[in-house]
């Protein structure tokens, strides 16, 4: 397995060293756990070359119609709180990681924020009064704490789609309290939609495109397959003329990995390592070379790092698995 690690790592750095690139956001998501992290739990990130790292407070509802959103609770875990988060950044910064503040909602049982709608006007009333106290709170904290880019959002779509006068004026808030980069994390099959990119720093993009429907799918494969997808991203980037930020990009070890990369379902635990660095390489190999687009945060990277991922994961983590050697050789090349 070395063997082959070391052979793909050193295939992908000849190729990339005859390419010229500028300076990207070379991201990690960093996952709220239940306790304040330290610097050697900074240190793996730092040890991948990363420069950004995504801290990722949580926000929760009941389901996809309930309109109150719960957050900074004592029920939470301690990193999806405003004070765990405001700790894990301090904890960042002391290793000149930069920070991307991205508040989240979590719907109960994992169901699709996507897929938020209230049923009638007084719901959607109290949801807006709500969303707008969860953002707010950490709009303030991201101009307290001096973080480069606040992200108003994450896979919102019928949300935005059905109360786009809200989301305008909660734009005009958050820049009235924060005063650095805006982004907002619109799903892969969203982002085509969404209304207000102009009012954006970057165009933000929760990059789970499907790229082969293979078991184990090939370099060759996953490049041809970013073709079509690639012709979509550049048309909203000449429609705006904001550079684009994957928000959230990365593929499971697992059979069929680039088919649904988002499917984070238990069921499927064949882990297949190749699957996973073959998918990841090809998405580095088109979009890192981009002046246009901005780098991203690979989903996702647990605070723990000797316990996390290893070679029989399944799950997203590139953490001890062959795909951490290439992430760390794409983001020494900055």
């Amino acid at each position: 397995m070395n063997i082959i690690r070391s052979l793909i790592v050193l295939s992908f750095l000849v190729f990339q060293s005859c390419t010229g690139q500028r300076s990207k956001i070379n991201g990690v998501s960093f996952v709220a756990a239940n306790q304040e992290v330290n610097q050697s739990h900074v240190k793996p990130v730092v040890n991948v070359n990363a420069n950004y790292a995504a801290v990722m407070p949580f926000g929760f509802i009941k389901n996809l119609n309930h309109p109150e959103i719960v957050f900074n609770t004592n029920r939470q875990w301690f990193g999806e709180t405003k004070e765990g988060a405001k700790q894990y950044i301090e904890e960042l910064y002391k290793s000149n990681i930069k920070v991307m503040l991205k508040p989240q909602i979590w719907v109960w049982h994992g169901e699709f924020t996507g897929y938020i709608v209230m049923k009638n006007e007084a719901d959607w009333g109290v949801l807006e009064t709500s969303y707008s106290k969860f953002i707010l709170e950490y709009a303030q904290l991201a101009q307290e704490m001096k973080v480069d880019i606040f992200c108003i959002g994450t896979e919102l779509e019928k949300f935005i789609e059905n109360r786009p006068d809200y989301w305008k004026k909660l734009i005009v808030e958050v820049k009235r309290l924060y005063k650095g980069k805006l982004t907002y994390a619109a799903n892969w099959d969203e982002f085509k939609r969404t209304p207000f990119w102009n009012d954006m720093d970057y165009i933000g993009v929760d990059a789970y495109f499907p790229v082969s429907n293979s078991k184990t799918p090939t370099f060759n494969e996953c490049l041809e397959g970013w073709k079509n997808h690639m012709q979509t991203i550049l048309g909203v980037y000449n429609k705006n003329k904001k550079p684009i930020l994957f928000t959230e990009f990365g593929y499971r070890s697992v059979d069929y990995s680039g088919k649904e990369p988002w499917k984070s379902d238990r069921s499927m635990t064949q882990v297949n390592l190749e699957a996973q660095t073959n998918t990841t390489r090809a998405l580095f190999e088109t979009f890192w070379k981009e002046d246009w687009f901005a780098g991203g945060f690979i989903w996702k990277w647990f605070h723990n790092h000797r316990k996390s991922g290893g070679e029989k994961d399944s799950q997203f983590t590139p953490q001890n698995k062959p795909v951490e050697d290439l992430i760390r050789v794409q983001y020494h090349l900055k």
